[in-house]
């Protein structure tokens, strides 16, 4: 069985649901944070998902009978629970879920997990009266008392067509969780870090404003990727709809100039500024406090004022350790990002190229290119929060590679 001595080893068990097509995707998304899988189907669910469409993607090929005297003579169940830096099981069906409550070794999943002492994470998926029963109650809390972390379920619409708790919580949030606990190097330890993400909105009247299409999602992930690896993390936000990372400071701004200042109030003291938000480029010379009528002829003599450019600014003044800027480009990408980076004096940009289909705006993955004095990282297309992460170790590595700055010569007291 392929390894190495830097990938996580992670051990996938399916549980015999529905849920279980959405296997294909976890490993998608573990595999993007580098980790080594091997799946483990128990035998209802092959139902659901086969052998083929895992080895596939895995690149592992699945177990499933404690008796495959194959795959023992390579490596023996009790092996492969050693082996494994983690137990993932998603997802998890009541059945499954009461099985390893009452330490039930039955086929090769459950007697790989009484046989581990590597960490769980559970990820229930149920009909929700099944996941409110009293006895699925009693075994969630077993397991959990037993050091089990539980993932979910989410609410929501299911299978059966019923409303409420049971749902297996999405692919790319288990892998993030796994990961924050398993995986994440605490390589920013020690570091401040400031995020901003999202767009502006720069208004003409009550109603009427200049924005972009930035969702936010990858800033809210480099920030946190960020507080996973250990930083002391604050977030600057325009007006997005999305929820504040775990452990993450979080300031809502609205218009460039507010969050201008909001950048500029807290960039001294940080380490690291990711610029990620997509500020808007002008405002409108003129707020007006009604609504303008189509018969006022605004249309057509609309003025603009350029707004001042935010990491522009902190590059030149704030002396920050490392400033990153972002740019969306829709084509000549490299060439104006490094016309950027150099003009701007920063120490990295990042650039993803929005005129391909798929990434970038409105899209949960992306590809960039990151570029630096160094040279060049190229990210192919992945989900924004794999992006983050490799984002964070690049520029961990950077910021490792900067000089320890002077020690202060106390003044030398005058002869009297």
């Amino acid at each position: 069985m392929p390894s190495d001595n830097t990938s996580k080893r992670i051990l996938l068990g399916i549980g015999g649901g529905i849920a279980a097509y959405k296997s294909i995707e976890l490993v998608r998304h573990l595999r993007f944070l580098e980790a080594e899988i091997v799946p483990v189907l128990t035998r209802n669910a092959a139902r659901f998902v086969t052998a083929t469409a895992l080895q596939a993607v895995a690149g592992n090929p699945p177990r499933s009978d404690l008796w495959d005297a194959a795959a023992e003579a390579g490596m023996g169940h009790i092996e492969l629970a050693r082996w494994a830096d983690a137990v993932v099981i998603a997802p998890a069906t009541a059945n499954l879920i009461a099985r390893l409550a009452n330490g039930i070794a039955d086929d090769l999943l459950t007697t790989l997990c009484l046989a581990t002492q590597a960490p769980r994470f559970i990820a229930p998926a149920m009909n929700t009266k099944m996941w409110e029963h009293p006895a699925t109650r009693r075994n969630v809390a077993r397991l959990s008392a037993d050091g089990a972390t539980l993932l979910g379920p989410a609410d929501g619409e299911q299978a059966c067509g019923e409303f409420g708790p049971g749902r297996m919580v999405e692919p790319a949030d288990i892998a993030t969780a796994v990961w924050r606990a398993i995986a994440a190097p605490a390589v920013l330890a020690g570091t401040k870090v400031l995020v901003t993400a999202g767009p502006t909105r720069e208004f003409l009247d009550p109603v009427r404003f200049i924005s972009n299409r930035s969702s936010g999602r990858q800033g809210f992930a480099l920030a946190e990727a960020a507080q996973a690896a250990g930083a002391d993390v604050t977030l600057i936000a325009g007006p997005v709809q999305l929820p504040t990372p775990a452990g993450v400071e979080r300031v809502d701004v609205v218009s460039a100039e507010e969050m201008r200042q909001a950048v500029l109030a807290r960039a001294r003291g940080a380490d690291v500024l990711f610029a990620v938000a997509a500020v808007a480029d002008y405002r409108p010379a003129q707020f007006h406090e009604r609504k303008l009528k189509k018969d006022e002829s605004w249309a057509t003599r609309l003025a603009l004022r350029e707004n001042p450019d935010i990491v522009a600014a902190v590059a030149a003044t704030c002396e920050l350790p490392l400033v990153v800027g972002f740019a969306a480009e829709t084509h000549d990408a490299l060439a104006n990002a490094r016309k950027k980076l150099n003009a701007k004096n920063l120490d990295a940009i990042v650039v993803n190229d929005v005129a391909v289909p798929g990434i970038g705006f409105d899209s949960a993955d992306n590809a960039v290119t990151m570029l630096h004095a160094s040279g060049e990282t190229v990210l192919p297309k992945m989900p924004k929060r794999a992006i983050a992460q490799r984002l964070i170790t690049e520029v961990a590595a950077l910021l490792a590679q900067r000089p320890a700055p002077a020690p202060a010569v106390p003044p030398v007291a005058a002869k009297g």
